[in-house]
């Protein structure tokens, strides 16, 4: 539904600038010129062009108003659950991917370590060691594909904050980032909540910066 939310955004814009009118990208922007089709004299489109995008601006507001059904669901499911809102004292994780894991995963134990449960979600690099000699490659992508994008997201707002404010609990990412390109922070972030996620779920403990 997010996607149909962000399509049908996508193209009420599109249809705007088709006719000279360029609508700034954020919702606030596209919401004014939702509203701004009810109103002949405010549109500045063609007439017919006005009362075809209506029927985009009406699906993009039952669908707002669909996903924040589900969100408040969400959100109550959430409260109701003790794993759930342990999982979202971990920096990078919030509402959506603290309830996608844990209804996914259940069980966390079913997982010897936190590497297994990272491993299973692709977040590990691949192995080719011989001889002693060990050789990582790029991540697996392996594993829950929708999970392991909901924390490279997180991660990804963790960075953007910790390089406006470098130092504290954010130091190591602050080196890290100096030492490695930002996707590579973000993946290796990633990797660390996912094992975080895996102890505070098999040791019914919330997250705690040392």
């Amino acid at each position: 539904m997010v996607r149909q939310k962000t399509m049908i955004t996508n193209a009420l814009r599109a249809h705007f600038a088709e006719f000279g009118v360029i609508v700034p990208q954020s919702a606030v922007n596209v919401r004014k010129i939702a509203d701004m089709l009810e109103c002949p004299d405010q549109c500045p489109l063609p007439e017919i062009a006005r009362i075809t995008l209506i029927l985009l601006a009406e699906q993009l507001r039952s669908l707002e108003m669909r996903l924040q059904q589900i969100e408040n669901k969400l959100r109550a499911w959430h409260r109701d659950s003790e794993a759930s809102r342990r999982l979202a004292t971990i920096p990078g994780v919030g509402l959506i991917t603290a309830t996608a894991i844990v209804a996914t995963v259940g069980d966390a134990k079913q997982f010897q370590s936190g590497r297994q449960f990272a491993a299973w979600l692709g977040l590990v690099p691949r192995q080719n060691s011989s001889g002693g000699k060990q050789r990582l490659g790029r991540i697996s992508k392996r594993g829950d594909a929708y999970l392991r994008r909901l924390l490279v997201h997180g991660a990804r707002s963790v960075l953007r904050w910790a390089k406006q404010k470098p130092g504290g609990q954010y130091a190591w990412l602050s080196c890290l980032m100096q030492r490695r390109p930002t996707n590579i922070a973000t993946v290796a972030l990633a990797n660390k909540n996912a094992r975080i996620a895996w102890a505070l779920l098999t040791r019914k403990e919330t997250y705690q910066h040392i």
